[in-house]
């Protein structure tokens, strides 16, 4: 009997060298299984043998490999600490089944939650949803189960379920990982919530800058047309904006429209796509679902977590960090676990100085608040973000003052233009960090008197310019129409308030 290499076709694990490592495996007599991944990225090609994995492989191994003697023996993969510290529910599949095999999905469990859904009233499965306090993994963490209720209460001949899969947010990767390793579940999600709101159309937009997990999705919709029917879904591939994340901007961008944010109200879930009603969720909060509404399910969801943090979060170490993947546990974990216990500390062996938590608009926090819990109320008291969960360490070699100015250069760079706080306040924040990095050296200042023939110019000092920047983020916070302008003073004002040295010149 052939022996059989289980090898991951997830982009990550292919980008380091997986096909020629399957080659290699095929050339030596045995069947190779592509299979979805472990989140072990540092591992990554990781092959399984028997149960037995060894990473990170290359061709030359093979040999060794077969005959047990490598030195990149791991052990059992399911035993590895990082693995069995996690509390997996989302990413139950991952590394242990092949991601388009209808089979190997209905033997995990596959599409009891949407039979179970099926046997319930749409009212019912809205009810659960709720119950189980799960909040959209994507941004805010609005309750998933009020906007169900909103679109499924709105008058409309026509309803749409649209997945939020645009994932731009620097150091995230689980929406790329669930759409090329478990796609049959996301589709399972939509589904529930398609059932549950009463749309029968729904479209998955993924940014263009994840073919493969576009070349799955359509694999998986067609494999699975017949029993998600009559919903029928869609992919649309995203222009390349990151304000697309944004949901307005999205359903902008699939009617055919400049990816711009509209003002709200009227909300999505009354008027949204095509000017239908429409639930907006991200990747990971419908992947959730098919989970929550199986056989008891939505108490399991609301029983892990703390306070209104519910059931599990998928969260993505990466940056400056040893152990880099995903790591699924209930809310709770604070910051240190994360890093030391979990992440193995930074890869250059230089002690952590920050690490950002929410994407490229997320608040720096500094070591001494590393006990801070992994929740949203938390997070909230220490003005930073949860926001997608991916987690980005910096050593002591980081410059914070040129990572406060990259936040301000980044909006700019991508805000649709739509509102003045947003597009002008963002170009003069990147003008204010310059001059204060500079000492007050450069442009001169104009100071207008009452009387407008008398303007003089006049040199600010740093302070003021410091005053200003913060008058200027609490302007782009308050006065920006959505998350983009919203959140970028996040970054900037932590930066600011714990590593004021780094803007000194």
């Amino acid at each position: 009997m052939k022996r059989v290499a289980r090898i991951s076709d997830d982009a990550l694990s292919i980008a380091c060298g997986a096909e020629a490592v399957a080659q290699a495996f095929e050339a030596a007599g045995c069947t190779v299984e592509r299979v979805s991944s472990w989140g072990m990225h540092w591992l990554e090609p990781l092959v399984e043998i028997d149960g037995i994995g060894y990473g990170p492989a290359m061709p030359a191994d093979v040999p060794a490999m077969l005959d047990g003697t490598s030195a990149k023996c791991i052990g059992k993969i399911s035993d590895h600490p990082f693995i069995a510290g996690q509390q997996r529910l989302t990413f139950a599949r991952a590394g242990k089944t092949r991601p388009l095999s209808l089979e190997d999905y209905a033997t995990t469990g596959g599409w009891a939650g949407l039979n179970r859904a099926r046997s319930l009233e749409p009212a019912q499965v809205v009810a659960e949803v709720l119950q189980s306090g799960l909040r959209g993994r994507g941004g805010a963490g609005f309750p998933a189960g009020v906007k169900w209720k909103t679109v499924a209460k709105a008058a409309g001949a026509r309803k749409y379920i649209v997945c939020n899969a645009d994932e731009g947010d620097s150091g995230t990767f689980a929406d790329r990982m669930l759409m090329e390793g478990d796609p049959f579940q996301l589709i399972e999600g939509m589904a529930i919530a398609a059932y549950a709101v009463g749309a029968q159309r729904g479209y998955i937009y993924v940014r263009s800058e994840y073919p493969h997990a576009i070349a799955k999705l359509n694999a998986a919709i067609e494999l699975a047309a017949g029993i998600i029917a009559p919903l029928r879904l869609e992919v649309r591939m995203g222009a390349g904006a990151y304000v697309c994340g944004e949901e307005t901007s999205l359903l902008n961008s699939i009617e055919g429209k400049r990816g711009e944010v509209r003002a709200k109200p009227p909300l999505p879930a009354l008027q949204g796509l095509f000017g239908c009603p429409t639930v907006v969720n991200n990747v990971l909060t419908l992947a959730a679902v098919p989970h929550i509404l199986t056989e008891g399910g939505a108490s399991l969801y609301d029983s892990l977590g703390v306070d209104r943090s519910k059931g599990t979060m998928p969260i993505q170490l990466a940056g400056n960090i040893k152990h880099g993947g995903l790591y699924e546990i209930a809310f709770g974990i604070t910051l240190n676990e994360l890093i030391y216990e979990i992440g193995g500390g930074t890869a250059s062996g230089r002690p952590v100085k920050a690490v950002q938590v929410g994407g490229p608009l997320g608040a720096y926090i500094p070591p001494d608040q590393f006990d801070l819990r992994f929740a949203y109320e938390d997070y909230a008291q220490a003005d930073a973000l949860i926001g997608h969960a991916g987690i980005v360490v910096f050593d002591e070699s980081a410059d914070m003052g040129h990572m406060a100015r990259f936040a301000m250069e980044f909006c700019a760079a991508e805000s649709c233009g739509k509102c003045t706080p947003c597009r002008i306040g963002s170009t003069r924040g990147v003008e204010l960090i310059d001059r204060i990095r500079a000492g007050g050296r450069g442009v001169d200042a104009v100071e207008v008197l009452p009387q407008m023939h008398n303007a003089r110019k006049t040199r600010r000092s740093t302070e003021d310019d410091i005053a200003l920047l913060e008058d200027l983020c609490e302007t782009m916070k308050f006065g920006s129409l959505c998350a983009l302008g919203g959140f970028t003073p996040y970054p900037v004002l932590s930066a600011l308030k714990h590593w004021p040295e780094d803007f000194r010149p």
